[in-house]
């Protein structure tokens, strides 16, 4: 059998989300479904989608794994378009002191939070970090993610952010998933600098952001820019020093705070901005204007039991608006598409067919890899998820429960959880 040569038959419903580049507003809607349709892929690649019958057994003579389909939806693979998901040690106190009654920032301002997940991470070593990669990793491909950004943040030095980011690019060597690493130096105040961040910025700017250029170990750069964290000024002179340097840019903007990260994403020209809980009108009409793909992080708000971005809104006013589950130890240690899903649709007031495109090519848009990834297109990689229903309708409906039957990776099954038999 040759390795990314596959048929997949007649599926029930091709969810294709075609598409090259990320949509905005009514386009979001369209899935562009095809009912009863088959796949060749080969070498990795989607060669053709056709509602014509496939000759099935000429293609098995020629080593291509068939898949039958029938009865079931095939999707894009997710894209999950921001996550922290190299970092040691956790924060199940601070999770409970949420519970009863302590906002995010009453718990940072006590020494929790980010500050709290630095000291674990700095203690871990290549191999810790490596491995309990390998374990969330596989946990996202059994959601149907089959592409997943990653950041650092968890060092606020030097020794520990290369770390995580070498952990990454090592990752990415051996693991099916796509990893795409972002530099988030500045997400923070270090002890060592709570008081003077200016100076952190420029440790970051002159210390750290040339070694992970040099090293080739990031394709973004990101900051957290949050009141008590950094200034819209700090993160504009970060963020500018590392466009200058060839990165590409995200910012952690507007999330418990409006300070005006939306508009500073459209100032800058930012791939996207995430977060954006208090976006304003303003900052919505200039991500808008500027192409900003505006990330919203709906199993945080759920978490720090805050209010959900206004999704609508920025529907509405034709952004390009993408879902990722922000999973990190803190704010958000999760990495369920599901639940994401059932946030989405049943509290964010957005409709599946919208989820879905903010799951799929907009997540690419994201990264910068709606030409590649993120949707069922002649040409593109076969990055594809195989559900255990027929429609892609039954996503929200089995609540916050994934339909994830098998998910193919440049044109190789790497998950089947389908069991016809009792456990």
């Amino acid at each position: 059998m040759k390795k990314g040569n596959m048929i997949i038959s007649g599926a029930a419903e091709l969810v294709t989300c075609s598409g090259f580049k990320g949509k905005a507003g009514a386009e979001m809607n369209d899935l562009k479904v095809i009912n009863d349709a088959s796949i060749v892929i080969e070498g990795g690649l989607i060669k053709s989608i056709t509602k014509d019958k496939v000759d099935l057994a000429n293609y098995e003579k020629m080593g291509y794994e068939i898949i039958d389909a029938t009865g079931k939806c095939v999707l894009p693979g997710f894209v999950d378009s921001h996550t922290h998901f190299i970092f040691g040690g956790y924060r199940q106190d601070e999770y409970d002191w949420r519970l009863r009654g302590q906002s995010y920032m009453e718990i940072m301002s006590k020494g929790g939070g980010i500050v709290n997940s630095v000291e674990g991470t700095k203690n871990a070593s290549f191999e810790d970090l490596y491995a309990v990669g390998i374990k969330r990793l596989n946990s996202m491909a059994r959601f149907g993610v089959t592409t997943v950004e990653g950041k650092s943040g968890y060092g606020l030095d030097l020794d520990t952010e290369i770390k995580q980011l070498e952990v990454m690019k090592r990752l990415n060597e051996v693991h099916s998933l796509d990893i795409v690493p972002t530099f988030l130096g500045p997400h923070a105040r270090p002890k060592t600098h709570k008081e003077k961040p200016d100076e952190f910025i420029d440790y970051m700017i002159e210390t750290v952001l040339p070694v992970v250029v040099e090293q080739k170990l990031a394709i973004f750069a990101d900051i957290f820019c949050e009141e008590n964290v950094f200034s819209i000024e700090q993160s504009r002179r970060f963020l500018n020093a590392a466009k200058a340097k060839g990165l590409k840019l995200k910012i952690h903007a507007d999330e418990i705070v409006r300070l005006g990260g939306a508009e500073l994403a459209a100032e800058l020209g930012a791939i996207s901005a995430d977060h954006l809980l208090q976006a304003s009108d303003e900052g919505i009409r200039s991500m808008q204007e500027a192409g900003v793909v505006t990330t919203l992080l709906p199993c945080t708000a759920f978490s720090l039991k805050e209010d959900y971005a206004r999704a609508r809104d920025m529907i509405n006013s034709e952004c390009i608006v993408a879902l990722a589950t922000d999973f990190n130890p803190g704010s958000c240690f999760t990495e369920s598409i599901p639940l994401l899903i059932a946030l989405a649709t049943n509290q964010m007031g957005m409709t599946i067919e919208e989820t879905i495109t903010a799951l799929t090519i907009n997540g690419a848009a994201a990264l910068g890899r709606a030409a590649q990834v993120g949707s069922i297109d002649v040409g593109k990689r076969a990055d594809l998820v195989i559900h255990e229903f027929p429609s892609y309708k039954f996503l929200p409906y089995h609540i916050a429960v994934s339909t994830v039957e098998k998910v193919i990776k440049n044109g190789v099954k790497i998950i089947d959880l389908y069991y016809d038999q009792p456990l």
